[in-house]
């Protein structure tokens, strides 16, 4: 009983949105560890199938009609005065200039710059937003039209691979390298085209790639050389844009595909 009270008082001093994230995850561990019957368990398992196949259909439906994109992934802190938000803003006008659509996790920071330099070009302007415990609200410069929103991330991953002809990745988080290493992966193994992969600022991504290339290739030989082929790093608009250009060119497709 004196743990619990001391876990209270604890819980009261702690500002309200820390102790609410504190009482949540606690009941999602002790939730986990709950015994179910399997009423409780065909119930809950069921109606969770049927979500996960309704935002399927929506996002099917909805993705099938923009016809070629690019993604671009980063940071939802990135503030708007900072260089990699004017970069990736105009990484995005010049996309669209290029006759592509942008497609973005839809929220603030890079998200928003990519965006916003789509939609002010006159260019398609795709969100697929996350609904997050503390709520992340699509940003103002997606098309009305072309905003969805998710409770999944699997299944807001799919849409992203599913209908993307390439990927910018600017500076971010666990989120973004989640979503890069999902891309190089269904890559690397094949489950997805070998679509374009940019890396954009080389300050950022050298000791990740330093750490890659000495440790998981050539230490642990996890990886192939080849892999390492898998993905460009720019550290210009021109150039990041200039990598998905040639990369069609070998093909001699263009974003009319």
């Amino acid at each position: 009983m004196k743990e619990n009270g001391e876990n209270n008082v604890m819980t009261k001093r702690l500002p309200a949105h820390t102790a609410l994230a504190v009482n949540t995850e606690e009941e999602r561990i002790k939730r986990a560890f709950k015994d179910k019957d399997w009423n409780e368990i065909k119930s809950h398992d069921s109606w969770a199938v049927f979500k996960v196949m309704s935002e399927f259909v929506e996002g099917f439906e909805k993705m099938a009609k923009i016809g070629p994109c690019v993604t671009i992934f980063g940071s939802a802190r990135t503030l708007n005065d900072h260089p990699y938000y004017k970069m990736a803003e105009e990484i995005a006008a010049k996309i669209v200039k290029h006759g592509y659509g942008v497609i973005t996790g839809g929220g603030p920071g890079i998200m928003e710059a990519g965006n916003k330099g789509a939609q002010r070009a006159g260019g398609k302007s795709v969100g697929i937003n996350i609904i997050l415990p503390f709520e992340q609200m699509n940003n103002i410069y997606i098309d009305p039209d072309k905003l969805i929103t998710f409770d999944y991330f699997f299944v807001r991953k799919v849409m992203f691979v599913k209908y993307s002809q390439g990927f910018i990745v600017m500076p971010g988080g666990f989120g973004t390298l989640d979503e890069l290493f999902e891309a190089l992966t269904l890559i690397q193994t094949k489950k997805i085209g070998r679509f374009p992969i940019v890396l954009v600022g080389s300050d950022y991504w050298k000791g990740l790639l330093h750490w890659i290339e000495e440790i998981v290739l050539k230490q642990e030989q996890n990886i192939n050389q080849e892999d390492l082929k898998l993905f460009n790093l720019v550290d210009t608009a021109e150039e990041a844009v200039e990598v998905i250009d040639n990369f069609y060119a070998k093909y001699t497709l263009s974003p009319n595909f």
